[in-house]
């Protein structure tokens, strides 16, 4: 009897010669760069102090890949650092009563130690980085600074996003259908002075530069392609009867100008206000401070009534002098165009909409090519013929829309112009757990940058954790009132620090040179390594990490920091894992612990069932019988394992395996052959096919059913048998590593598995030499018989009918006839 499958110390024991041996520790290699493979999981936010399962798929699945890349030959960098920074460790130190840094290295510590060294995930650790680190946060600092010198990097004051659970500034895309995406608390606007980097001046080349990332999934290309929001049209200046201001108008539909028989202004427009008559003036007031509790995405989602009243003003439509009243509506965002809109009832379905509400005239434009009797009375927006336009009339509306921009230039009151849905990137946080932003205000020179030979400027360690009001920081008298680096008089620091997305949107570059203290990371580091090659990671960071980290990748890039404008070739989103019916999350109780799992049966049963249960791209339903499954098969490994060793240690003298591949050779020989090689063709490429790891698994599983089939075999080749010990540990390594690591030490290898070469396969071992068919007799089963895969109708009833069983059957009757479907029956009908 040979040992028990005990995952327990075989994990243990092969966790510490890894980390001992630090064998997935990797340098620049010159000898290696083209094979040099960056493999990289979204890291995580250690402002809990435990793991579960759904986070555990994410970091296996990258595992799996980085294993499997290295025994491909790629000179495999697969690093994890912490997102340390950021509301949610402040908040839970608050709540406990703890410093945000002891808390969130405590963290750290546990999670590193206790769960992903647990899981036996093949990370560099020599690599680690922590966001909160101060040899981390200076060069978020540095690169600040970087940003400001080129013009990216300003303060103004805005209407900003206002959570007032979590009592800080958030950016447009952490808003979630009105709620704050962290606490979910309804988001308000407030007037505040704020830090922005201007990604709006990256806007068109993160917009085409999508087209080029053909290794990321559609989705996250189309949501960021939507949030980009590129419309191309044209601006009209309308004048304002009785005042010498002018609204500027963006529109994509100039053709429908002649139309216009309202205009609306945002409520946050600051003409609104001058504009209000007095008679409007109190409903107007009322109106704009109610539209500040209601959210952007909010304002503009479909399904939102929508709601204004006119401001008591008119403005002139510029084509045709006609005056218009001045609304002020819900569905307008100052933010985006110009902040002011007209509205052409008989050719827009949204201004259709408010109009009948309210009673506002409507005026067709446009008409359909070929009308059709009996049309409903709504907003035509297609295509047309120009009516009721002056000049225009009779032309088509697409040749209408170029002349009357024409028009508009040639006559001062408009020009082509292209405009973005994407707002610039407000990083200012009044929160104390974040990078501080180096600058001071001088009462005599302003705002003024800290030098660089001044960073990191360290957050302060004795401040007020109140969760309530302003930034805990200026409850640091000591910090916040300094010298001016310019002039040395009194200045104060600026007391907001940088949105937690400023770390995440450069860590990947810090892993290429950890240590560095003189520069980020360095330049040959950096050509070497980058771009990462897989990133991992969930889509629900489309328009929030995945652009923002374009975004600076590409400022880099111009400055000649990294080798191309985009981070990242492959982006891989891994589905969520749903256990009872809702996604796994410790808020809502159903988490499964890696911890408890380990314990129970191994962390190599943890990663074979999520790999298996699901394609990773998939949501992943957790079953605890799953994870019984799983386990029973490693330990069916195990056993088939130790049969086929004992039969080896005696084994001499058998042929080679290649020689089976002959007709010659025993069937059940060539059979195991063929499976074999079957797997490793499988496998290789389920894994090459977007890693398909689910049927990987499978393929591994079918080899081990043909294997154990084989072992109950009367004799066997052992050269067959070892060759198919082999590839069924080769192939589990990068699935079940523990395990294979210590099948394949026992088979007497030197080295690691992980190390070990990739198997090939034998083309001509995939070829089935002979197969099974059944015999019937009048349609019931008699007998089964081995014929050559290729035999014809004539053969297969020869070797049928001379087969001893169905002899049997046909003593004292007459064939009647004999129906034969090729590699499938023979059925033979006698009376």
């Amino acid at each position: 009897m040979h040992e028990k499958y005990d995952p327990s110390s075989i994990e243990a024991r092969w966790q510490q010669a890894w980390e001992k041996n630090r064998i997935f520790h990797v340098a620049e290699d010159p000898a290696k760069r083209e094979r040099a493979y960056y493999a990289l999981t979204m890291f995580p936010y250690p402002s809990g102090d435990r793991l579960h399962m759904g986070h555990m798929r994410t970091y296996t699945i990258t595992d799996a890949i980085a294993r499997w890349k290295r025994m491909q030959g790629w000179h495999t960098l697969h690093p994890m650092g912490w997102d340390a920074f950021g509301l949610p460790a402040e908040n839970a130190a608050i709540k406990r009563s703890v410093h945000p840094a002891t808390w969130t290295w405590e963290n750290i510590e546990y999670i590193r130690d206790q769960q992903m060294k647990r899981m036996g995930f093949s990370y560099d650790w020599q690599r680690e980085i922590a966001t909160c680190d101060p040899s981390y946060y200076r060069w978020n600092q540095w690169f600040f600074l970087k940003l400001r010198e080129s013009g990216l990097a300003y303060r103004k004051e805005a209407a900003v996003n206002w959570c007032p659970s979590c009592q800080t500034v958030l950016a447009n895309e952490q808003v979630e259908r009105g709620s704050c995406w962290r606490c979910e608390s309804t988001v308000e606007k407030r007037n505040l002075l704020q830090w922005f980097f201007k990604i709006t001046e990256y806007a068109e080349e993160l917009l085409t530069g999508l087209e080029a990332l053909t290794n990321w999934p559609e989705k996250v290309r189309a949501i960021q392609r939507n949030w980009i929001g590129k419309s191309s049209g044209t601006e009209l200046v309308f004048k304002i009867k009785n005042h010498p201001g002018e609204i500027s108008v963006f529109t994509t539909r100039p053709d429908t100008t002649y139309g216009a028989t309202y205009l609306v202004l945002a409520p946050e427009h600051p003409l609104v206000a001058k504009l209000a008559s007095p008679e409007c003036a109190a409903a107007v007031a009322a109106f704009v401070a109610r539209m500040k509790t209601i959210s952007d995405l909010d304002r503009t989602s479909s399904e939102l009534e929508k709601a204004g009243l006119p401001i008591g003003a008119m403005a002139i439509n510029p084509c045709n002098a006609e005056e218009i009243p001045i609304w002020t509506a819900n569905y307008v965002l100052y933010e985006y165009g110009t902040g002011a809109v007209m509205g052409v009832p008989a050719h827009d379905e949204r201004d259709h909409e408010f109009a009948r509400k309210y009673g506002l005239p409507s005026r067709t434009v446009i008409r359909p090519e070929h009308p059709v009797a009996g049309q409903p009375a709504a907003a035509y927006v297609e295509p047309g013929i120009m009516v009721n336009s002056d000049r225009f009339d009779r032309l088509s509306s697409e040749e209408a829309k170029v002349l009357m921009t024409r028009f508009a230039a040639e006559n001062d009151f408009g020009k082509p112009r292209i405009t973005y849905r994407l707002r610039d990137w407000l990083i200012s946080r009044q929160r104390y757990w974040g990078t501080p932003i180096p600058v001071v205000y001088c009462e005599r020179c302003g705002t003024v940058p800290l030098p660089e030979n001044q960073l990191p400027l360290l957050l302060p360690e004795k401040v007020q954790f109140t969760g309530l009001g302003k930034s805990p920081l200026l409850t640091a008298p000591d910090w916040v009132n300094t010298r001016c680096p310019a002039c040395h008089g009194p200045a104060v620091r600026e007391t907001d620090t940088m949105d937690g997305f400023m770390c995440s949107s450069w860590y990947f570059m810090r892993y290429v040179d950890p240590d560095n203290s003189r520069a980020p990371f360095d330049l040959n580091k950096a050509a070497y390594w980058l771009p990462v090659d897989l990133y991992v990671g969930g889509v629900e960071h489309a328009i929030m990490h995945l652009l923002y980290f374009r975004f600076f990748n590409r400022f880099c890039y111009k400055q000649g920091w990294v080798p191309t404008p985009e981070p990242v070739v492959k982006l891989f989103a891994q589905g969520t894992v749903r256990y009872h019916g809702s996604r796994m999350s410790k808020s809502k109780g159903n988490v499964v612990s890696p911890n408890e799992l380990a314990d129970e049966f191994g962390a190599d049963t943890a990663r074979v069932f999520t790999l298996f249960a699901a394609p990773p791209e998939s949501d992943l339903d957790w079953n605890d019988s799953g994870v019984e499954g799983a386990f029973r098969f490693l330990n069916r490994v195990w056993r088939q394992f130790h049969d086929a060793k004992k039969i080896l240690d005696v084994a001499v003298g058998s042929a080679p395996a290649t020689n089976v591949a002959s007709r010659s050779a025993k069937l059940a020989d060539r059979e195991m052959y063929r499976q074999a090689h079957l797997a490793v063709k499988k496998v290789t490429e389920d894994l090459e096919r977007n890693f398909s790891f689910n049927t990987a698994i499978s393929a591994i599983m079918v080899l081990s059913n043909a294997l154990g089939d084989y072992l109950r075999e009367p004799q066997v080749n052992s050269a067959v048998l070892a060759d198919a010990v082999n590839k069924l540990v080769l192939l589990l390594a990068p699935f079940a590593p523990h395990l294979a690591e210590e099948l394949w030490q026992q088979l007497g290898n030197k080295g690691y598995v992980v190390f070990a070469p990739w198997p090939t396969y034998d083309e001509t071992a995939l070829e089935v030499a002979e197969i099974e068919i059944v015999v019937q007799v009048n349609g019931k089963v008699r007998s089964h018989i081995r014929v050559p895969a290729e035999a014809d109708r004539r053969q297969l009833e020869t070797i049928a009918l001379a087969d001893e069983k169905v002899q049997t059957q046909l003593l004292g009757k007459d064939i009647v006839k004999v129906i034969v479907i090729p590699k499938r029956l023979v059925n033979v009908v006698v009376k």
